[in-house]
């Protein structure tokens, strides 16, 4: 008999991915489409239909007994809608009804995108082998999910381990959201070039003031540009001391275009966790960057609807 498979969605505000997915987490057939985020839902729904068609068309197809969705939030996956930021088309949209009817009425499951590199990071990435974890995507914003007692802990509306909107200066800055002083609003890529830029620092000749360009500079030495990314990584420690006091984590992995930083954002962060997580059940608490890579949105929706194998992960090596 073939090996069953599940068809993963990979949902953000610039692509829309696909693919087939195997119980060890091998990719077999992959499709693409470039989100239309400007255009109206019904414009972006045929963009999903589209990938799920060229999927649908592959011999495999046949194989495939559910569907794993991981969208840019936020998500509500008791009701199956989602309103991404980032997609103003789709405002409680119903998008697990409309990919249950194009995949054929295949079960569906809906994650946001954090806790899906999270399920990516515990089956196939840096968390792999171990019970309890938090794993953050740094980018745009910052987002994340948990595992638990070994498993994906998604919350009531797949929005479980959203580090980012975690307020770590009560008198910090206005968020998006609504709150003040949030994690996202001091470590999100945006936001620590804004702070670079406000404290003097300047763009080299072509005019780059990314966060990635921010980083070039830190390496470099630049003081400005290394007291931005220090700021930040004393935001993101917080955060992950005070969600490891609550819940008691093991390991928090750290991915997304900000972790690409490497060691000027690692090694801030792993100093300034030290000095927020003294308590003896955290104090063992170490820090990592993801594995998964750019396949981590597939391969977490694919594991967050019954992907994987069932048998115990090894721990990595």
């Amino acid at each position: 008999m073939p090996t069953e498979l599940v068809a993963a969605l990979d949902i953000g505000g610039t692509k829309i991915a696909g693919a087939l997915v195997d119980r060890r987490g091998g990719i077999l057939v992959r499709a693409r489409r470039p989100t239309p985020a400007r255009e109206d839902g019904e414009t972006v729904m045929r963009a999903v239909e589209e990938v799920l068609a060229e999927l649908a068309a592959a011999p495999r197809w046949a194989s495939v007994r559910a569907v794993g969705i991981g969208s840019a939030g936020p998500v509500d996956a008791a009701r199956g809608v989602v309103s991404p930021v980032n997609i103003p088309g789709w405002r409680d949209y119903p998008l697990v009804e409309r990919v249950r009817r194009a995949s054929g009425g295949r079960p569906v499951t809906l994650v946001g995108d954090g806790v899906a590199m999270t399920a990516a990071e515990h089956w196939r990435g840096a968390a792999r082998g171990h019970d309890n974890a938090l794993c953050l995507v740094v980018s745009t914003g910052v987002g994340g999910g948990l595992v638990l007692d070994g498993k994906l802990h998604t919350g009531p509306t797949g929005n479980a381990g959203h580090i980012g909107h975690v307020s770590v200066d009560l008198d910090g800055d206005p968020c998006a959201c609504g709150s003040r002083g949030c994690v996202e609003r001091i470590a999100g890529g945006p936001h620590i070039a804004r702070r670079a830029l406000d404290n003097g620092w300047r763009p080299g000749p072509d005019g780059d003031v990314s966060a990635a360009a921010v980083a070039a500079a830190a390496h470099a030495g630049d003081p400005v540009a290394l007291a931005a990314f220090e700021r930040a990584a004393r935001a993101l420690a917080a955060g992950i001391a005070a969600t490891a006091a609550l819940v008691e984590l093991d390991i928090a992995v750290v991915g997304g275009g900000v972790a690409g930083a490497g060691g000027v954002l690692f090694a801030p962060l792993r100093r300034s966790l030290r000095e927020y997580a003294t308590l003896s059940f955290v104090r063992d608490l170490t820090v990592v960057p993801a594995l998964a890579g750019t396949d981590a949105g597939l391969l977490g929706a694919a594991a967050a609807a019954g992907g994987p194998d069932r048998e115990p992960a090894a721990p990595a090596a």
